[in-house]
């Protein structure tokens, strides 16, 4: 399996702190984990609230444990609230339905590692995730949807 290098996790962390300045984002926090959520790199901005690290974090698991966007694992948690709440005390309470978490994936749709951005509405924070993912040249699931079976791209809930 191949992982996320550290100049591509910076490009991702900066492009999204870029993007997050210049549409007048809240304050974000934005980590970037290799395959088994092993931290690469992380930067909170100045103004972040409290443990916008674990939420960062909580939001990228959560993509990489359940294969699909914290979005989609929200969504999940609130139509299936009982087999939710066994997979997060399964998980040590690492999950974090959210949005804001997207798995990262290189050309061959292969995931890479994960990002996950925090500060803002769910909705703002999942697009500067992908914007983040695309600055680095690298694809996110919407982009891998047609590649087959092989890649495994789960859109659903």
């Amino acid at each position: 399996m191949t992982a996320i290098t550290l100049d591509q996790a910076n490009r991702i962390i900066t492009a999204i702190l870029r993007r997050g300045a210049e549409t007048d984002c809240r304050p974000l926090s934005v980590i970037v984990v290799e395959p088994g959520c092993k931290v690469k790199a992380f930067q909170k901005e100045d103004g972040s609230s409290m443990i916008r690290f674990e939420m960062a974090f909580g939001k990228a698991y959560a993509a990489l444990a359940m294969g699909r966007s914290s979005k989609l694992v929200r969504v999940r948690a609130e139509e299936k609230p009982i087999f939710m709440r066994y997979l997060i005390s399964a998980s040590g309470e690492q999950i974090f339905p959210e949005g804001g978490g997207l798995q990262i994936r290189n050309a061959d749709g292969e995931v890479i590692g994960a990002v996950g951005v925090t500060g803002d509405t769910e909705d703002r924070d999942e697009e500067l995730a992908a914007r983040g993912i695309h600055a680095a040249g690298l694809k996110t699931d919407d982009d891998c949807e047609t590649m087959g079976r092989r890649v495994n791209v789960r859109k659903t809930k």
